[in-house]
């Protein structure tokens, strides 16, 4: 079963992932030959012919839905600081205004999961320092609301795949997905399909404003399974999802070689869906 909808889906970069490999050595037959040398059937579909299939599924998209050649931008780094509380958040904007944030903003949770965050503050700069010196602020001057957290922790990511419009909004909503890579999938897997099958879409999506900002992360410092790759869109109301979600069905639906290229890297399985009411500032 491959995603249809991007709430069954989810992308915020292509830094090498740390992949588990299948052992390509194999004992040798007696009176045979060496098998040492060769790599197994399935690693070299996974890492020859991934790229051409995305590639394939690419050229089979319609004219109108191609966009120029996707490059990787900067890094863009991004820390969340997620809490579980049991009152209403604190405003980022006096905190966040003066810094040198490209981005910063909120999230209340909207799906409650057992021991998950009920909020969670974000801020994303074009370097680590940047977004560094930051949360040293945001730790003197968030006391109050550590103190009264039931749990809290932080994680700082890293895209080199993203877009926005700037300015501010307010109630938006946000729709997340993690995946987990498959063993012995490309190094560059995260990057092949942002640039052949996520970005064109989500940019497209940008350009009629459905789209407040996407973003396709990897970790900066690895606190989950390494393997591990989040996308992630804003939009201004709810009917943005559903038709972020229509796109992306029939991206699947109309290319048959869209599905299998997804499936064949990606362990669908072990993906998980979040969806959050955000506040949301971009420069």
């Amino acid at each position: 079963m491959y995603p249809t909808t991007l709430g069954t889906l989810r992308v915020r970069s292509s830094t090498p992932q740390t992949i588990t490999r299948v052992s390509r050595h194999r004992p040798v037959p007696e009176g045979g030959v060496n098998t040492s040398d060769y790599v197994s059937t399935r690693d070299f579909l996974m890492k020859e012919m991934l790229p051409t299939l995305i590639i394939a599924a690419a050229w089979a998209t319609p004219t109108s839905a191609q966009s120029a050649k996707i490059e990787e931008r900067p890094p863009m780094y991004t820390i969340v600081a997620s809490w579980e509380l049991d009152k209403a958040f604190v405003d980022t904007n006096k905190a966040f205004a003066a810094s040198a944030l490209i981005g910063y903003g909120t999230n209340e949770t909207l799906l409650h999961q057992i021991d998950g965050s009920t909020h969670a503050m974000w801020w994303s700069a074009m370097s680590m320092a940047a977004v560094l010196n930051v949360l040293e602020e945001v730790h003197k001057t968030s006391a109050p609301l550590l103190n009264r957290a039931t749990k809290h922790w932080d994680g700082i990511y890293v895209s080199r795949f993203y877009n926005w419009h700037s300015g501010s909004s307010h109630g938006a909503y946000t729709q997340a997905t993690s995946f987990r890579l498959k063993a012995g999938a490309p190094d560059d897997a995260v990057a092949v399909l942002c640039k052949n099958i996520f970005v064109p879409l989500f940019e497209k999506l940008l350009a009629d404003g459905t789209l407040i900002e996407y973003e396709v992360d990897v970790q900066a410092e690895h606190t989950e399974a390494p393997d591990t790759f989040w996308i992630s869109v804003i939009t201004a109301k709810a009917e943005g999802l559903d038709k972020v979600n229509a796109a992306i069905a029939e991206t699947f639906n109309t290319n048959p070689l869209v599905g299998p290229t997804f499936g064949s890297a990606v362990d669908f399985a072990v993906h998980r869906d979040y969806l959050y009411r955000t506040e949301a500032t971009y420069r």
